[in-house]
């Protein structure tokens, strides 16, 4: 049983690394983690040559939450929150992606700072340490799912 973590973001841009902050330490068995920055359809063969059971993607994203909180976002809801630049949108590549995985998932964490050139803000630092948890221990399917701005 395979399953994947897609890290997504840019580390340069403080909390819009949160995806890149998960997947360098993110750790469990049988799962493959890879830090996609933000061009993660480049990782689409990985999901061609491996067709996991689940693919999970985590990036900031804008959802009007308090930073650091984080939702599981359905398919039909991506177009709701704001991300950072992505050379593909995010529906696609999902779309793309399931048609080699048996699930695909996209979780969101909501970022505090985006700049050039800022950090990991504690509170994302926080919230992704906690996702990081519950993704080792529990999985995806106990996540609280994105209904909106909240």
């Amino acid at each position: 049983m395979v399953r994947m973590l897609f890290g997504i973001g840019n580390s340069l841009r403080g909390d819009d690394g949160a995806g890149n902050y998960i997947a360098d330490r993110f750790r469990a068995p049988g799962w493959i983690v890879l830090d996609c920055g933000t061009i993660p359809e480049n990782f689409s063969g990985v999901v061609r040559r491996e067709h996991p059971e689940l693919v999970v993607l985590v990036d900031a994203a804008d959802m009007g939450i308090a930073p650091g909180e984080f939702r599981m976002i359905r398919h039909n809801d991506i177009e709701a929150v704001t991300f950072g630049t992505h050379a593909l949108p995010l529906t696609i590549l999902i779309e793309f992606l399931s048609h080699d995985a048996g699930r695909v998932l996209f979780i969101g964490i909501q970022p505090a700072r985006t700049e050039l050139g800022q950090q990991l803000s504690d509170a994302v630092r926080q919230g992704a340490d906690r996702l990081i948890r519950i993704l080792e221990n529990e999985g995806p399917d106990t996540i609280e799912v994105f209904r909106g701005e909240e």
